[in-house]
């Protein structure tokens, strides 16, 4: 079995250049295998990171005042692994997380999977009728809630999928709604009907309590399904990618290597927990070499984030294009002491170039990489190393990752040649083991071992890698295609622009038209004619949006994507009824 390097030798990169270049001129490249893959589990992860590192710093969350070292959180982690134990769950049981970036997160994070049970990720961001439906598809046992979150009174929510908790003892909930629950666990001093408190289950750890988990942690595999995690698609229901420890272990390895974060390293996390990025590529990564995390609150907050950074010395900080382009807009940016910055990631959305240049030169991130992947893949398929040249870091997402390989196809499934755009597909330890509980949609998804992504991309001769769209996004104008992306990337050029979305609208003439929503920089008004006199001469006539609408904030997921589908319907809508 591989052992883990000393945490603070583990930024060496394993990246080799020759063992990611495409082959025969075609579209498709395999990662390094210079170092074996982990066979651990994230206990043992865990474990071996404390070993290293007790007594170092292992989590700052700076509105809860919560500072532990790494053996102070190992004691959390085991005091809540016995008590989950103590109500009855056992391994294979799942159980949900429904909260903001707490402390109590990432204790319930390694809780679970310390002791086999699958955590279930859910959206800050549900309500109702989407909570019940991730609760149903799993058949989750346990539920563990905030009180809430912005507008959202999870408590509240609860009570109303399940009004049987009202007379319920808790434990002992029989709701008509939720037929398998039975523990509802809250957050916070308050005490609910039905609901038992999360401190109630943080008590001392008993001998015997100690044995049962040491067995069964004996008993656990690196293959073990832990975590499941809903897809946020832009139709029909979510999807639960199913997880195992050897998907997220090896990934967060792989992606702090190509950061080299170290032990000395602080990383400042304002990306949410319940997502890949925050648990994966933040948590688990900083893990795996013992760097210290530092959350800045609940939910992002730009000024917040800068503070966090400058109070606690960050080296660095992850983040969407949008929560940096946010932090490089606070009124006052140059008051904040930027200057330990030196790495993090960009990733889970389409990174506009001049916001990568103004993040490396304005917030001193000089080793900053681009990381591209998606739930499915655990998440990273592709990250830019901190030795890649700056245009290489700025205009695409990088170089396949170690133990990955990668073809861009066409429509009949064929490898197109080096430069050519195509569907993105995935292959190795990464991939998901499925999605829980429909065998159709996991076929579909995963073909011979290859995961399907939906991703359009172009791999280069060096074989980095540049995401040119979604195929659904694709805009088909009078027989042409059209990349929103290659539009965006040309509009973020124009000085009254601070960000765009492109997509494409119904035409009775061409069948699509483009369209283009549009945040103005410093309260500028961008108008129709300013983006065609703009595009005019630039880029193809078929490319130059016929419709621009100008707006304070985009429609975006809480991990900070765009949706697009959201502003395609208001659109829509509003030239609909224009023409009434």
């Amino acid at each position: 079995m591989p052992q883990f390097p000393p945490p603070t030798e583990l930024g060496a990169s394993t990246l080799h250049a020759d063992d990611q270049l495409p082959i025969d001129g075609l579209s498709y490249v395999a990662g390094s295998r210079a170092q074996p893959l982990l066979q651990h589990t994230v206990s043992e992860l865990l474990a071996h990171t404390v070993k290293a590192c007790g007594p170092r710093s292992a989590f700052v969350f700076s509105e809860q005042g919560v500072r532990w070292t790494w053996s102070q959180f190992q004691e959390q982690v085991d005091a809540m692994a016995s008590g989950l134990l103590s109500i009855g769950l056992v391994p294979g049981d799942r159980l949900g997380i429904w909260s903001p970036n707490r402390s109590e997160w990432v204790v319930v994070q390694f809780a679970t999977a310390k002791v086999g049970i699958i955590l279930v990720n859910i959206n800050p961001a549900y309500r109702v009728s989407e909570l019940s439906y991730a609760l149903h598809t799993v058949e989750m046992k346990a539920l563990i809630l905030a009180q809430g979150f912005k507008q959202s009174d999870y408590i509240d929510m609860m009570y109303t999928l399940a009004p049987e908790l009202h007379s319920a003892e808790p434990g002992n909930l029989r709701a008509k709604q939720l037929p398998c629950l039975r523990w509802v666990i809250r957050m916070g001093e308050e005490h609910s009907p039905g609901m038992l408190n999360y401190s109630e289950l943080m008590r001392p750890i008993r001998p015997d309590s100690v044995a049962r988990i040491n067995a069964i942690e004996c008993g656990l595999n690196a293959y073990d399904d832990i975590n499941i995690q809903f897809t946020s698609g832009t139709t029909g229901h979510p999807k639960g990618a199913t997880l195992s420890h050897h998907n997220v272990v090896n990934n967060a390895w792989c992606v702090a290597q190509a950061m080299k974060l170290t032990a000395l390293d602080r990383l400042c996390v304002p990306v949410p927990l319940y997502h890949c990025f925050g648990m994966v590529l933040s948590v688990l990564a900083c893990t795996s070499v013992g760097a210290s995390m530092v959350f800045p609150g609940e939910a992002f907050d730009p000024a917040a984030t800068l503070q966090a950074v400058s109070d606690e010395a960050c080296t660095a900080l992850h983040g969407v294009p949008t929560m940096f382009i946010a932090e490089l807009s606070v009124p006052n940016f140059s008051g904040y002491d930027l200057s330990t910055l030196r790495t993090g990631i960009m990733a889970g959305a389409l990174c506009p170039i001049a916001t990568m240049e103004s993040v490396v030169k304005d917030m001193h991130m000089t080793d900053v990489t681009i990381s591209y992947g998606m739930t499915e893949t655990s998440p990273v398929s592709f990250q830019s190393s901190t030795d890649d040249p700056l245009d290489k870091r700025v205009s695409t997402v990088g170089r396949v990752m170690p133990h990955l390989e990668v073809k861009i196809i066409d429509e009949h499934g064929q490898v197109v040649a080096v430069g050519e755009k195509g569907e993105l597909c995935t292959k190795g330890y990464s991939v998901m083991t499925g999605y829980w509980g429909d065998e159709v949609r996991t076929a579909d998804a995963i073909q011979d071992g290859w995961m399907h992504t939906g991703d359009l991309a172009v791999v280069d001769t060096d074989g980095y890698c540049s995401i040119v769209g979604r195929l659904k996004d694709m805009v088909v104008r009078g027989g042409e295609n059209i990349y929103p992306r290659e539009v965006e990337e040309f509009l973020f050029r124009h000085p009254n622009i601070a960000d765009v979305q492109v997509f494409g609208v119904p035409d009775h003439k061409y069948g699509e038209e483009v369209c283009a929503w549009i945040i103005p920089r410093h309260g500028e008004l961008v108008t129709v004619e300013d983006v065609k006199l703009f595009c005019k001469n630039q880029i193809a006539h078929y490319k130059i949006p016929r419709y621009v609408k100008c707006v304070d904030a985009f429609p975006m997921t809480v991990t900070g994507k765009p949706k697009k589908f959201e502003m395609r319907d208001a659109m829509v809508l509003e030239l609909a009824s224009s023409l009434t």
